[in-house]
Formats: structure tokens, C-alpha cells, sequence
């Protein structure tokens, strides 16, 4: 059965189940005006591709791929990364699989306590809205299905690597874009390609980048929080 959620800001009609129709329950809303997003069952071409993949998850795959594509026409990417908030503000900090991500986040709940909720812990969603980003919860939150139907402005992007010092700084330019778009969704049409890049390029100029080497230590999230929260 076809229902409606709102997610990222956008109205959106989905025919789920299983994991994606648990995750996605906390979005579901009554229909009220235009659909924006269109969400259908996954193709038979798509579970061909992944042959030891469950239903289920192809569901879950697929469903946040069609969300993210379309997202790029409403001024959004998907980042992969893990975004938490502090005291109403969303950081997110990126880098591939392993490195840490969720890791160096958890450590913010345990150093904030209640000034610190987990907005998504795998692919939260970054739109630009009358000039300025931020970053939403979305049922698509990878392995640990930590998100939280909340908005919050966006306040920083760091880019994770495993160091044994602490160490933070800021990034611009090239080095900057290429920590963003190597972990976003790159859609196979050129316009749309073209549209990430803006994005991006927008992205930068407004919010600060940076670049954080990190071991597993509490003071890990001080150091990034105390840099980030001040740029």
C-alpha cells in the first residue's frame, strides 16, 4: 500500500516494507498538497545485481538510491557520512566505510550528553533552502538505523582520518570538493552531475570544511566540536 512521509522537507509516496516501511514510519504524514518524490518497488534488473541480497534489503537499497537521485532536483545531496547535533546545530563528518565515522560521533553523545542527539548515522540529506544548508534525518541510515526526523541548520562537514594525534583543520577549494563528492551519490546524467557540482560548490563557500585526524579518545570530539563550533 502506497503512503506518504515527509523527509528532507519533500513530500514524498512510497510503497514499502519491511525494514524501509519500520525505518520510515516516524515520517509518515497524511497527504496535503503536491507529491514531490515518487518512490516504487524495486525492478527486477536491480535484485539481479545483487543475487545474495534479501528482498528486503534490495527494497532498502533501492528506495534510498530513487530518494537521493531525486533529491538532487530539489537543491540536495546525500552525504555519506555520520551527522550528529549539538545544541541545535548538525555536524557531519565523512570519509569511506571503516574509518570511523560512527565511532567519532558516539564519542559527541558520550562528551554532551543531552545537548547531543544522532540526526542520521549513515546518509543524512543536505539540502540549500532560501540560501542557507541544512542537514535532515532520513529512514535511510545504514547498518545501526539511527536517524531522527529532525532538521537542523548545518554547521560543519569534516572529513575523518585515523591518526594517533587529535589534530583539525580547515580545507577549501578542490580539497574540500573532492571529500564531498567522493562520498555523495554521482547520478550517470551529465545535467545532474553538473547540478551535484554546483551544489557542492555553493556548499562550500557557506559552511566550513575541514579535515580531522583522529584516534578513538574522548578528547577527539572536544577537538573537533571546539574547532568546528568556532570557526
Amino acid at each position: 500500500m502506497r503512503k506518504y512521509y515527509r523527509i528532507a522537507g519533500l513530500t514524498v509516496e512510497m510503497d514499502s516494507f519491511g525494514k524501509t516501511a519500520s525505518q520510515a514510519e516516524a515520517y509518515a504524514v497524511p497527504l496535503q498538497g503536491d507529491v514531490d518524490i515518487r518512490i516504487d518497488r524495486f525492478p527486477e534488473e536491480f535484485s539481479a545485481r545483487y543475487p545474495e541480497a534479501s528482498e528486503e534489503l534490495c527494497e532498502y537499497m533501492y528506495s534510498g538510491i530513487s530518494f537521493y537521485l531525486q533529491l538532487i532536483g530539489f537543491d540536495g545531496i546525500m552525504l555519506h557520512s555520520s551527522a550528529v547535533v549539538v545544541d541545535g546545530v548538525a555536524y557531519l563528518f565523512t570519509a569511506s566505510s571503516g574509518v570511523g565515522k560512527s565511532t567519532h560521533t558516539s564519542l559527541y553523545i558520550k562528551e554532551f550528553g543531552d545537548r547531543a542527539f544522532i540526526l542520521n548515522d549513515d546518509k543524512p540529506a543536505i539540502r540549500c533552502e532560501d540560501g542557507r544548508f541544512y542537514a535532515y534525518g532520513t529512514p535511510w541510515s545504514g547498518k545501526t538505523d539511527q536517524n531522527v526526523n529532525a532538521r537542523a541548520p548545518l554547521g560543519g562537514i569534516c572529513v575523518l582520518e585515523r591518526g594517533e594525534e587529535n589534530e583539525i583543520s580547515r580545507i577549501y577549494g578542490k580539497q574540500a570538493i573532492l571529500g564531498i563528492f567522493s562520498q555523495t551519490m554521482r547520478p550517470s546524467e551529465a545535467q545532474s552531475i553538473e547540478k551535484v557540482l554546483d551544489l557542492i560548490g555553493i556548499l562550500i563557500e557557506k559552511v566550513p570544511v575541514w579535515k580531522l585526524n583522529c584516534n578513538t579518545d574522548p578528547e577527539a570530539a572536544q577537538v573537533s566540536y571546539e574547532a568546528m563550533s568556532n570557526p
